[in-house]
């Protein structure tokens, strides 16, 4: 993995920034910004309340296998002596009573209905916490490309600003020739332009470096953009060749096709829970209580009752029959789904390798480039100087110059994220 180099390798922070807040250290190292990330996005927090929310939903699913009890207090004033003559099948006295009693209602058996949905609720409760594991990897990823973006953007500004410096000092040279009769003003001219350009490239450069500490704001959590001090970074070794290994170990670890794995297991059982609404229901209920105040014709004061219920479905329209139908084409669907992410993922691994070597492969092409141009630039300075060469010329050069700083600078960076990438499309950030 990365490491981080020493003192000399810390970037300094981008003036007119307000100072980090309260707790954050400088400089800030890459290990740091993830800790913090991780303890105060949002999304952590929404990610870890739903995944307690799905584990009472397992409870709520095994209140089912538990007795429920309830009590019951009752009072009544009637006109004694008298029934109930309208509104009912049968005829019960009405008589004054106050009385206490408790009741009972204990699942005997329903065949492996309440086992079902129990599971289901199980696996939903994996698939969330597969979310918070995938929520991590996410602000790991956005902490570590924004920490790579500030470095980058720094790098670039520091390039800028040199090469403003150099133009800068070649108008101040040129204009003295000027003065002088030994350059013409078109070549005044032409210097002014130089140093108009630089000025440009470095506010460009100061730009993205806030637009970049304002990402790595908000993915640390922060609402507002701070003037970060980040410490460099050392570049890892070449990628491992085997991509196929690669896209194994995604298609094994990754998070968020493991949530959609549990999902699609989790609505299988729901299906199988739904096919056993038509099975029969076994159920115990038993009730007693005491009666203290009561028509004194009843030679007792307390009262107990017990039975069993035997519930089973004969016709309900094809109620749950469309019901298990419906569960079961969801599972199905949820089934594909799997499928078609397990190829994004492949995808993703490869295309991530790809940019990633590419990445790779461009630190040295760009680190060749900066001295090809710094060789082109002594010698069109020094045709320059000896009159044989035009600014034009010159201007050229110091452009190609600049230009292949810049690319040079922003390639080790965009190497680690291209890293950061494939790292997360693996899986590895867990």
């Amino acid at each position: 993995m990365m490491g981080v180099s020493g003192v000399a390798g810390q970037v300094a922070g981008a003036p007119g920034l307000p100072p980090p807040a309260a707790g954050v250290p400088s400089p800030l190292t890459l290990g740091q910004a993830e800790e913090i990330g991780l303890r105060n996005h949002p999304k952590i927090g929404s990610a870890t309340l739903v995944a307690q929310a799905a584990s009472q939903v397992v409870s709520e699913t095994k209140s089912a296998y538990f007795p429920t009890v309830v009590s019951n207090t009752t009072g009544a004033i009637a006109n004694t002596g008298t029934a109930l003559a309208a509104g009912a099948l049968t005829t019960s006295s009405l008589s004054n009573r106050f009385a206490s009693g408790v009741s009972l209602v204990q699942l005997v058996t329903d065949f492996g209905r309440i086992r079902s949905l129990t599971s289901s609720a199980k696996l939903r409760l994996q698939a969330e916490s597969e979310n918070v594991i995938n929520v991590r990897a996410q602000i790991v990823l956005a902490v570590r490309s924004a920490y790579y973006g500030v470095l980058g953007a720094d790098a670039v500004l520091r390039v800028a600003q040199a090469a403003l410096a150099n133009r800068q000092l070649l108008l101040r040279q040129i204009t003295a020739l000027s003065q002088s009769a030994l350059r013409s003003t078109l070549d005044v001219s032409f210097a002014q332009v130089l140093v108009s350009e630089a000025q440009l490239a470095v506010y460009q450069a100061e730009n993205s470096g806030e637009e970049a500490r304002a990402q790595l704001a908000e993915s640390m959590g922060f609402e507002q953009s701070q003037n970060f001090t980040l410490v460099d970074q050392d570049l890892p070794g070449p990628l491992n060749p085997d991509l196929h290994g690669l896209i194994g170990e995604a298609l094994g670890k990754r998070p968020d096709l493991v949530e959609r794995e549990k999902s699609r297991d989790a609505a299988y059982k729901f299906a199988e829970a739904e096919r056993k609404l038509a099975y029969p229901t076994v159920s115990m209920a038993a009730t007693a209580g005491v009666i203290p105040e009561r028509d004194h014709t009843l030679p007792h004061d307390n009262y107990e009752a017990a039975g069993v219920n035997l519930s089973i479905p004969v016709f309900n329209g094809g109620l749950f029959a469309a019901r298990h139908s419906e569960a079961l084409l969801k599972a199905r669907a949820a089934d594909k789904d799997v499928q078609d992410y397990s190829l994004q993922v492949t995808r993703d691994v490869q295309t991530a390798w790809y940019e990633a070597n590419n990445s790779f492969r461009r630190l040295t092409v760009t680190s060749q480039l900066v001295d090809q141009t710094n060789q082109a630039l002594r010698l069109a300075q020094a045709r320059y100087d000896a009159g044989l060469g035009s600014i034009v010329e010159l201007n050229q050069a110091q452009l190609s110059q600049i230009g292949a700083q810049i690319d040079a600078a922003a390639a080790k960076y965009d190497y680690l994220n291209r890293r950061t990438q494939l790292d997360y499309s693996i899986g590895n950030y867990r």
